[in-house]
């Protein structure tokens, strides 16, 4: 499927969705938007594919909303369309291993699409921030609350307050972006660790996945019972006993994702 928004590449195991609207720095118009729902409802279904990479160019990942399409908002339109829970959530909602790989500016949306990935590697040129009550508003696609969970009161309040920007280092130190690599070895750490992703039992990677997610969401006794019915229920599975023989064997495991 062509896409006007994206840049769409598959290598192994691995798919790349590249946000490609340069003059715009990425900014996530409506299009975009629903082009990428639909192109994670197809990558959802596609067997071969056990890792996605979001990306932008080396300027910016996402500058954050269209403000264009935004600005003549009334709230029953913004309500009774939701774009927001329809088209954005689809990266929230998606099932398999996404990272997203930020250079430049990850800003408002931008910011808050990266935090809806499972986790964010940054080149050293990237930067975040929530600026939109510059704008007369606040963050309004997870912003207020995915960034507070990452970084924690202080510095999401400073950043949505003051619509400061922080810089790559210093979002690694607060626990936003898991590692910061240099600008031109972005996509080739991206690669390496979607490609150890995909190469992953798919079913595990998953249930793996939806396990640190629900840490979230539940209290920590509640977390611990989810995990260990999950991790009890991975022995019905081949690529558990793939897995451990294959250990046992000092071999490579071969998965076939049952």
């Amino acid at each position: 499927m062509a896409y006007n928004t994206l840049e769409v590449t598959k290598e192994g195991g691995v798919c790349i969705i590249k946000l490609n609207r340069p003059k715009a720095l990425n900014a996530l118009c409506n299009e975009l938007t629903m082009e990428l729902a639909q192109a994670l409802a197809k990558l959802e279904a596609d067997d071969k594919i056990g890792c996605v990479i979001l990306t932008g160019s080396e300027k910016a990942f996402a500058a954050g909303a269209d403000i264009k399409e935004l600005q003549e908002g009334t709230f029953l339109g913004m309500y009774e369309h939701d774009v927001f829970g329809l088209y954005w959530e689809a990266v929230a909602r998606f099932r398999k291993p996404i990272i997203a790989a930020v250079a430049g500016y990850a800003l408002g949306g931008g910011c808050e699409i990266a935090m809806m990935c499972d986790f964010i590697i940054a080149a050293d040129n990237a930067k975040f921030g929530q600026p939109e009550i510059n704008l007369g508003v606040m963050p309004g696609a997870g912003g207020t609350q995915r960034l507070t969970r990452a970084v924690g009161k202080a510095k999401a309040m400073d950043m949505c307050l003051t619509g400061r920007m922080m810089k790559a280092p210093e979002a690694h130190a607060c626990g936003l972006v898991s590692r910061v690599v240099a600008l031109d070895e972005l996509m080739e750490t991206a690669m390496d660790a979607a490609g150890k992703i995909a190469h992953q039992s798919r079913p595990i990677a998953m249930m793996t996945k939806e396990a640190v997610n629900t840490a979230f969401e539940t209290t920590l006794t509640q977390g611990i019972h989810f995990e260990r019915r999950l991790f009890q229920s991975m022995f019905s599975t081949e690529d558990q006993k793939e897995g451990m023989a294959a250990f046992a064997e000092k071999r490579t495991p071969h998965f076939t994702h049952k």
